[in-house]
């Protein structure tokens, strides 16, 4: 792992503090930047949303698909926790405690876009950082290329319907034209992008190329994750004042979920029997989230100074050391696995 990638809560936690000063110090300046909109996506989050999101759909390989056939019990594994369980879980954990545990210390309103920020982020299966997850846990690189490829390749059709279909359960009103116009800008036209660069950098110089120009993109991911953040919380910055446990509680189910749906496909895996280089990355990509497209998907639909917005971000926040502990156990655990 990189320094990025190691400590990438201490960045996200950096940006929250500067996000909410800054919000404090310069209120004018935020208000200006949260007009830039069109159709009700604001201009300058979706460019730091993109300049995240495209160095990791360049690493998906979609020519991978053609071993699908391989191995089948790990992508059987991986495709039912992401689509079958893992959405589902996260409503009704949501539902659970900002209507009923968490219900006193909430408004209702609060409460219906806390649990929205957590559906979007169960409905967005991880996209890159599960390569991280993977090769820490000495997973098989290429099987998890499959995995992901396959399951950027359902997201494309299967987010928005389960989005919604959860968002309407919780009786939340669903604006179907920002939810699709969200899923072309910040699914099918970066995934696009990705797929175009990587077959021309394919064609330079092979699968070399295409590592050392998503190593140079770095940074920007860097630059993009740490402003979006600083965006949202200086929108954000007098409610989060007002209310800072509202984190704590949010953080709750989150880490709840987290470890739940892995210890779940942890036991799946073990039932079907996989050897431990496809059972470890596939619980990884089960687990983690596509916190980027979460994190868009919210703006969109609910806005910069919504609770839903703020809930996606906690999710980045609470990921990586999340994730790194469940990687320790894992690889602990190896001699479980034939």
């Amino acid at each position: 792992m990189g320094i990025f990638e190691r400590f990438l809560s201490v960045w996200v936690g950096l940006g929250i503090v500067a996000g909410v000063l800054l919000g404090n110090i310069f209120p004018g300046l935020f208000q200006a930047l949260a007009a830039i909109e069109v159709a009700h996506v604001n201009l300058v989050v979706a460019v730091l949303i993109w300049i995240m999101i495209y160095p990791m759909m360049v690493q998906v390989d979609f020519a991978s698909i053609r071993d699908v056939g391989k191995r089948p019990k790990g992508l059987f594994l991986t495709l039912t926790v992401n689509w079958l369980i893992k959405p589902f879980t996260m409503a009704g954990l949501g539902v659970l405690f900002f209507h009923h545990l968490f219900a006193p210390f909430v408004d209702p309103d609060s409460a219906n876009e806390y649990i929205a920020g957590m559906i979007l982020l169960g409905v967005a299966p991880c996209t890159a950082m599960v390569f991280i997850w993977s090769q820490l846990t000495k997973g098989d690189a290429n099987y998890t290329l499959v995995q992901v490829s396959v399951n950027d390749l359902i997201m494309i059709f299967a987010f928005a319907p389960i989005a919604a279909f959860l968002l309407g359960a919780t009786d939340i009103t669903v604006p179907w034209q920002t939810l699709l116009l969200s899923v072309v800008l910040y699914i099918v036209l970066p995934l696009a992008a990705g797929v175009m660069t990587r077959r021309t950098l394919t064609r330079q110089g092979g699968a070399s190329r295409v590592g050392a120009f998503t190593a140079r993109l770095k940074p920007w991911v860097m630059l993009g994750l740490v402003g979006t953040v600083v965006m949202l919380f200086g929108f954000q910055a007098e409610t989060i004042l007002t209310h800072p446990a509202v984190i704590g509680l949010i953080a709750i189910p989150l880490l709840i979920q987290t470890y739940g749906i892995f210890a779940l496909a942890y036991a799946g895996a073990r039932w079907l029997q996989l050897p431990h280089s496809i059972a470890a990355p596939a619980c990884m990509i089960g687990t983690s989230n596509f916190f980027e497209l979460a994190v868009a998907v919210a703006i969109s639909l609910f806005g910069l100074h919504s609770g839903a917005a703020l809930a996606t971000v906690v999710g980045v926040l609470v990921e990586v050391p999340v994730m790194l502990s469940l990687v320790w156990f894992a690889n602990r655990t190896r001699h479980w696995f034939a």
